[in-house]
């Protein structure tokens, strides 16, 4: 057994200032899902991203889920999805009783393909059974194309919900992940680039939709005296304490992007001459949050397999995770359909299985990085020194 201090993934990285809010939160008595903090919080989190109005909420999940009920999907309906993603992504689509459609990755920026997207509404629209809404999900820190995939959905009229769990402060052309569409969701699980433990926040330029959020949020409750109920609500609320912590994580988030931003360019000056080896791409339409460096390894110039890397680094007490599997490959959603990028491409499918994600966290250690280099590069210097003998 390995004795070296573990190596996670993308750990939380707190500092003195979330401490101090969340003391203030105890000291004002606001422990519950409401409270100062969680207003602040949505107001700070809104006017960082540029949206109108922002509902702090318990998850990532939830906030999907709200936004699909806001969009009125419900029993029977379709709602587009990308393939490559965690199944939080999806998972929301059939707690409405509605069906997905998976949306394979382009090459160029790993998220949604136009193309694919394009054949899928075309599709739909043969068959007269047109999707509810469309879920784009923006990829370990990058923005998807969403001057490509938004003409697509207008057309249709489709809305659009951004997945932007991963995204929070990646840009593109100027607006910032999750504010594209009609609605856009951030997660602050643990592993998020700023986390309140768990939580999530909804945000929307229509004013309208927010209100029936908060609403719906709080197990919408009527504004009578007593506890009236005249629809179906949901106990998603942040508590105050959690939006303490997020206003402290708020605050640096802009450092925690940068430092992981110079965290994969370590990695990137590290493993890049290796045969076979690259990193996911940042396109020019914008600039990602880096928020996990995602290596791939090229089979064809390379016997080096990522789940050899992931067995070598465990070895070493270093944490490290293949790509997300996609879901139209998962055992829960077998015989779902799936829309590849071309006839003879599926993108998510080679990505899977040729990438891994390497430890992230912003606070990871110079020392600690170049454990991980050294660690992986041994592995790879063996296959050179083999096929050069």
């Amino acid at each position: 057994m390995n004795d070296a201090q573990k190596i996670y993934l993308s750990p939380p990285h707190m500092g003195e200032q979330e401490q101090l809010l969340v003391m203030d939160a105890f000291a004002s008595n606001w422990i519950a899902p409401i409270g100062p903090h969680v207003d602040s919080f949505e107001r700070e989190l809104a006017d960082y991203v540029g949206a109108r109005g922002a509902v702090a909420l318990c998850s990532g999940t939830s906030a999907i889920h709200l936004g699909l009920r806001l969009l009125e999907v419900g029993k029977g309906d379709i709602v587009f999805c990308s393939s490559l993603t965690f199944i939080a992504s999806a998972n929301p689509i059939v707690y409405q009783g509605a069906e997905p459609v998976f949306i394979d990755s382009e090459p160029d920026s790993w998220n949604m393909s136009p193309s694919a997207l394009q054949q899928a509404f075309i599709d739909a629209s043969c068959l007269g059974r047109m999707p509810k809404a469309v879920i784009v999900v923006h990829l370990y820190g990058q923005n998807a194309d969403m001057d490509a995939i938004k003409p697509i959905c207008d057309h249709y009229g489709v809305p659009i919900v951004e997945d932007a769990a991963e995204s929070l402060g990646a840009s593109y052309k100027g607006a910032m992940s999750g504010t594209i569409g009609k609605l856009g969701i951030y997660s602050f699980s643990g592993n998020k680039i700023i986390t309140t433990s768990s939580g999530g926040m909804l945000v929307s330029d229509d004013e309208v939709l927010l209100k029936k959020a908060k609403f719906l949020a709080t197990q919408a409750r009527e504004p009578a005296r007593h506890y009236q109920h005249n629809e179906l609500g949901y106990n998603y609320r942040m508590s105050n304490l959690l939006a303490a912590v997020g206003r402290g994580q708020l605050g640096v988030l802009n450092d925690r992007i940068e430092s992981r931003r110079a965290i994969f360019e370590r990695y990137r000056e590290g493993l890049s001459a290796f045969p076979g080896v690259s990193f996911m791409p940042e396109m020019s339409y914008g600039r990602s949050n880096r928020w996990l460096t995602v290596m791939l390894l090229d089979s064809r110039l390379t016997e080096t397999t990522p789940n050899q890397l992931i067995d070598a680094l465990s070895e070493q007490n270093i944490e490290s995770r293949p790509l997300w599997k996609p879901l139209h490959l998962q055992p829960l959603y077998e015989g779902v359909r799936y829309y590849p990028h071309s006839p003879e491409e599926s993108v998510s499918e080679r990505l899977f299985h040729s990438g891994i994600c390497l430890p992230s966290g912003s606070n990871l250690s110079v020392e600690d990085m170049n454990r991980v280099i050294r660690c992986m590069s041994g592995c790879m210097k063996k296959e050179v020194v083999k096929n050069f003998r």
